[in-house]
């Protein structure tokens, strides 16, 4: 599952990339453009947010995968020994 949420991630912040990138380009400022310069700043922010909070996600779920592997090395050991 974490992979997925890396994927997540990162999906995410290409769009906040982009949608940043395009507050400072022309494309905002055309007439017949959806939104202002604003909204398209204020949207790269948001995504870039998000982005972090599921990348946080991505990490501490493949650290608690990590460690439910070793336990459950740890009690195959265990049993092999007895």
């Amino acid at each position: 599952m974490g992979r997925n949420l890396y994927i997540l991630a990162g999906t995410l912040l290409v769009f906040a990339i982009v949608s940043f990138g395009v507050s400072y380009t022309n494309i905002a400022q055309q007439p017949g453009s959806p939104g202002d310069t604003s909204l398209w700043r204020t949207m790269g922010l948001a995504l870039f947010f998000v982005s972090m909070v599921v990348s946080l996600a991505a990490i501490l779920s493949s650290l608690f995968e990590q460690a439910e592997r070793h336990t459950e090395q740890g009690r195959r050991r265990d049993r092999d020994k007895r």
